[in-house]
């Protein structure tokens, strides 16, 4: 398990020279951020966002994400050139040697919390998320109080979009989402890139938007039907952990082999659809990451992983969930198991 660290370009609070000063971290997972879905990244945009991360003494090594352009998800007629377009970015990182794309298909939105400050006891910052809420939300008021990165769409795109998807139910679109793989994976394939599917957060229907990456089943069907080794999962604790039913070193040895990034990160549930986010000790949250932990070293898990979702401590704003702080604390914790559990079953084999 190679140790990586969320960065979110020049306009990120948290700068690559404290990120290099964080003890085993050496890869930054990346994107570029200015680029609208359905437009093709050129070598050039790439490679200077390499340049400059390799200056900084680190390595890109995942990019996270190429959005999906939602002509895709929709299955609509001009989904084709998208596709391409999306083929050509694959094609350019394998170029660069950028092995790992993350990416997610949830439609319209990202990951959706309905609070963006929880307070916890502890005097920490927190995202929470409450179902109630947003069964009661009122769309027309936009999303940016309720959705960390989805906030592209104008009230007036918003409801049209979400109008467009009153006629697409989750068969609809896992047959859009395998459209797309059966043409991507292909490409990642050659390009010695390994797709990596984000389950979606949180893993259950949101405002009626069909939701397909949800649990071990549906994952299983997606991995089955395109059987490419380049079609693989980011195993996401934090998502997948919301849904009580999921159980997640079951799931990564189930996904051995499959799994291409690790986002580890824990989360409090408080009912069966509320939850709010943690530190990432295991005792703190319904993540057992010391069991998480054994199972990616037991399937000889050797990819990208990075602490997720922190909390905000000791005075800290920022991006909600992606300060430096917490996240560092985080990545060290995640390490001591690590190498604990990795040395302990060597030296038992």
């Amino acid at each position: 398990m190679k140790m990586t660290f969320r960065w979110f370009g020049q306009s990120d609070p948290v700068r690559l020279a404290y990120i290099r000063q964080i003890p085993g971290v050496e890869g930054i997972v990346g994107s570029l951020f200015d680029i609208p879905p359905g437009v093709a990244w050129t070598v050039e945009q790439v490679r200077a966002l390499k340049d400059h991360i390799e200056g900084c003494g680190l390595r890109l090594v995942v990019i996270e994400s190429i959005p999906v352009h939602e002509a895709i998800k929709m299955g609509r007629k001009d989904r084709d050139q998208y596709i391409e377009a999306y083929q050509h970015s694959i094609r350019v990182l394998g170029q660069l040697g950028i092995g790992v794309l993350c990416y997610n298909f949830m439609p319209v939105l990202d990951w959706v919390r309905t609070d963006l400050q929880t307070l916890l006891p502890d005097g920490s910052v927190v995202s929470a998320y409450i179902h109630e809420q947003v069964a009661h939300f009122d769309l027309e008021r936009g999303m940016r109080e309720m959705v960390a990165w989805a906030n592209r769409f104008s009230p007036e795109e918003l409801r049209a979009v979400m109008n467009a998807y009153r006629e697409i139910d989750e068969e609809q679109l896992f047959q859009n989402l395998i459209y797309f793989l059966q043409a991507v994976a292909p490409t990642a394939q050659e390009s010695g890139v390994k797709l990596a599917l984000h389950p979606d957060d949180p893993p259950w229907a949101v405002f009626g938007l069909p939701r397909i990456v949800c649990d071990a089943p549906g994952l299983q069907r997606i991995l089955d039907v395109v059987p490419l080794s380049a079609n693989g999962l980011t195993f996401c604790t934090g998502a997948l952990g919301a849904l009580a039913k999921n159980d997640l070193p079951a799931m990564i040895r189930q996904f051995a082999g499959r799994i291409h990034f690790a986002h580890l990160r824990n989360i409090k549930r408080t009912a069966p659809q509320d939850f709010h986010e943690v530190a990432h000790p295991s005792h703190l949250g319904e993540v057992d990451m010391f069991e998480v932990v054994r199972a990616l070293v037991e399937i000889g898990f050797e990819g990208p992983a990075r602490p997720d979702h922190g909390r905000m401590i000791w005075g800290e704003t920022g991006i909600p969930g992606y300060g430096l702080h917490d996240r560092a604390l985080g990545a060290m914790y995640l390490q001591g198991l690590y190498e604990a559990l990795y040395r302990g079953r060597k030296h038992t084999s």
